[in-house]
C-alpha cells in the first residue's frame, strides 16, 4: 500500500494506493478506503499538528499507519511542503518521494523552462501517458483551472491556466454591492430569470463556455483533433457535464500519477 499525498493551494489530499493486477501500475485505492482523505491546506500548521490530523483520520477510517510500502508527495504550496512531509514521515514512519525537479517521471517537459512545471501537472500528464489516448487535454479545477496538454508521443507541451470558478465568484461577489454567495450549483436553465439563478448560469455555463473554447483553439493550433479529453479536480463534476465536448472526469487522476512516479522511482530497488 502506497501513500499518495498531494498539495494544492485550498485543500490536501491523500490516498492510499495499491498495485493494479492488469497493469502492474499503483493506481487503485485500497479496499474500503476508496475515497481520498482531504484537509486543509494550512501554512500556519506545524509538522506536529498535521501528523495529529493524519493520525486521526487514519485512525477513523482504519487505516493502520504502519502499513505503508512507501509514500509520494506533490506540493504547489512551498510554505507547508517541509511541514507535511515531515508529518508524514512522523505518522507512518516514511520519507516520501517529493516530486520535483530530478524526480524520475518517464514523461518529457516540453515547455520553455522544464523546471518550472507544477508537481500536480507532471502527475496528470503522467497518469495521462499511461492510461489515457493520446493527444490528450488535462483540464485540473482546482483554486486555479489549469488546462494541459499532452501530445501524441506523451510529451507534455504546456496548456493555459485561468482563475478557479471559485476565485471568480469570489471576486464577483466582493466587488459588486448587491451580489452575494451562492451554491455552485447549476441553474433551472441557461437564460438565469433572478439574480441567483443569473449567477450561477453564469458559473456554470460561463466556466463551461471557457472551456470548450480553449480546447478548439488547442486542437486548431495542433492541427489534429485530441483523442481524450479527461477533467479532474474538485469540481470538475459539476462543471465538465455542461461542455459541449465528450470529457471523461476522473477525481483520482492525480493521485494516479503519483502512485505511477512512486513505481518508477522505486522500479531498481525491487529488481524489475
Amino acid at each position: 500500500m502506497i501513500l499518495a499525498i498531494d498539495t494544492g493551494n485550498t485543500h490536501t489530499v491523500l490516498g492510499c494506493l495499491e498495485k493494479d493486477p492488469e497493469t502492474g501500475l499503483t493506481i487503485l485505492p485500497v479496499h474500503p478506503v476508496e475515497e481520498p482523505f482531504r484537509i486543509t491546506t494550512d501554512r500556519t500548521k506545524t509538522a506536529f499538528e498535521y501528523a495529529a490530523g493524519i493520525e486521526q483520520i487514519f485512525d477513523l477510517a482504519g487505516v493502520d499507519r504502519h502499513g505503508f510500502e512507501g509514500a509520494v508527495f506533490s506540493s504547489v504550496v512551498p510554505a507547508v511542503t517541509g511541514n507535511i512531509s515531515r508529518a508524514v514521515e512522523l505518522v507512518t514512519g516514511l520519507k516520501p518521494l517529493i516530486v520535483g525537479p530530478g524526480t524520475k517521471t518517464g514523461i518529457r517537459i516540453s515547455i520553455d523552462d522544464p523546471g518550472t512545471i507544477g508537481a500536480d501537472l507532471a502527475a496528470t500528464a503522467v497518469a495521462v501517458k499511461n492510461l489515457c489516448p493520446l493527444p490528450c487535454a488535462v483540464i485540473d479545477m482546482g483554486t486555479a483551472t489549469t488546462i494541459t496538454v499532452v501530445d501524441e508521443k506523451g510529451s507534455f507541451i504546456g496548456g493555459a491556466i485561468l482563475p478557479g470558478v471559485n476565485i471568480s465568484m469570489n471576486a464577483l461577489t466582493a466587488g459588486t454591492s448587491l451580489l452575494h454567495s451562492v451554491d455552485l450549483a447549476p441553474p433551472k436553465k441557461p437564460i438565469g430569470s433572478n439574480t441567483i439563478d443569473c449567477m450561477k448560469s453564469g458559473a456554470i455555463y460561463g466556466t463551461a463556455g471557457q472551456i470548450d473554447g480553449i480546447i478548439d483553439r488547442f486542437e486548431e493550433s495542433m492541427g489534429a483533433h485530441f483523442a481524450s479529453l479527461t477533467a479532474t479536480g474538485g469540481i470538475s463534476s459539476v462543471i465538465c457535464p455542461y461542455c459541449r465536448h465528450d470529457i471523461t472526469v476522473d477525481t483520482d487522476l492525480l493521485l494516479k500519477g503519483l502512485g505511477i512516479i512512486w513505481d518508477k522511482n522505486n522500479s531498481t530497488k525491487k529488481g524489475k
